[in-house]
């Protein structure tokens, strides 16, 4: 399979919209096409010292076109199939897709074998790397945590709920959450995205994503529906709120998850020993109500898992949560169990259209 571009540079070099086809010649997306020459040149022939991360299927770079705009510019590994599959899919999933929490695309390269997607570049990076990384230069406050969650939120809801159709994110994550100079986030990284049309209830798939932010019921069936994504953010709530990443498996001492801690905590009335000890302020009961949101989010049964809407709500409201309707959350490890908590493949139902009962919340 090969991508193509069909269409003239204006007078001077500038850049103009170009058809990006497959080999059948259909259409996958309008967008910018930039030469290799071009991106080599922005990047300093791709120097180590602008490195900025790495995903499954490649290398990101920063760089700095002639005009003086700063870019980040992913490189998909040549000799990968299903990297150039991702590449198409990042493409046709987010070049007509606009909104202030999702990175913007600002146009590819498909010159010889280099694969390319060129994006905004946002000064922070990652909040993986914010939270998880040196703390040196670094310090997120409590209220940038909480509106880092709630427009993350946001995001995912327009993207679940406002498109059509709708889109299956599959790989909601610290490092995928982009932070720009105000540590506004963006998600990145429309790879492993899939379409959703009204009228389906799940789409059976091989199964993508990053352990330890993957549902239950995706990994022991195979189906997915949007309540993957809601688990994954419940993941990312859990993250942000203890500065600590849910690939550990050490808790004080204690090999469980991020996740399974939670619980434990939650059940035990401690859940303030979850929040990290770089928070030096906080106010007590919202970070209280960000974690039970985080656990109303992952639990086991997908049909319990609140919409993002609601989730929205849950965050930015001064809402009582009824935690008579909590359920215990499901746990995946990838060590030969295939669910900690032994929960049978029926007890994940994977209907998208069913929520969580209306009495979840209650106004104060």
């Amino acid at each position: 399979m090969s991508c193509c571009f069909f269409g003239a540079r204006k007078k001077g070099g500038d850049l103009v919209h170009h058809n990006t086809r497959d080999t059948e010649g259909h259409s996958v997306a309008s967008t910018k096409n930039f030469s290799f020459s071009e991106l080599k040149l922005a990047t300093n022939n791709f120097h180590q010292t602008n490195k900025i991360g790495r995903g499954g299927f490649g290398t990101v770079y920063k760089g700095t076109l002639r005009n003086g705009k700063e870019i980040a510019v992913k490189t998909l590994a040549a000799e990968s199939r299903q990297g150039f599959q991702e590449f198409l899919t990042e493409i046709e999933t987010i070049s007509n897709v606009r909104h202030p929490n999702l990175v913007e695309i600002i146009g590819c390269c498909a010159d010889g074998n280099n694969r390319i997607l060129v994006y905004e570049y946002l000064e922070n990076r990652s909040l993986d790397q914010a939270l998880f990384g040196s703390r040196t230069s670094i310090k997120l406050e409590w209220d940038k945590r909480a509106t880092i969650c709630l427009l993350t939120a946001q995001g995912i809801a327009y993207l679940h709920e406002e498109l059509v159709p709708h889109i299956v994110h599959r790989d909601i994550k610290a490092s995928n959450i982009l932070l720009d100079k105000d540590y506004t986030p963006k998600i990145g990284d429309f790879g492993l995205a899939k379409l959703f049309p009204d009228n389906i209830t799940h789409i059976s798939t091989k199964i993508a994503g990053t352990t330890g932010y993957l549902a239950p019921e995706y990994v022991l069936g195979g189906q997915l529906t949007m309540k993957a994504d809601v688990y994954s953010f419940g993941v990312l709530i859990l993250e942000t709120v203890s500065g600590r990443s849910s690939s550990s498996s050490i808790w004080q001492g204690d090999k469980k998850s991020l996740l399974e801690w939670a619980w434990r905590l939650y059940q035990e009335g401690k859940l303030l020993e979850l929040v990290d000890e770089e928070l030096d302020d906080f106010p007590e009961k919202e970070v209280i109500r960000y974690i039970k949101v985080a656990l109303f989010c992952t639990q086991a049964n997908a049909n319990r898992r609140p919409m993002m809407s609601q989730v929205i709500e849950m965050l930015s409201r001064n809402i009582q949560l009824n935690e008579k309707e909590l359920t215990p959350p499901g746990f995946f490890e990838d060590s030969g169990e295939s669910m900690r908590s032994k929960l049978k493949l029926s007890d994940c139902s994977t209907s998208q259209q069913s929520s969580v009962p209306y009495t979840i919340t209650q106004v104060l």
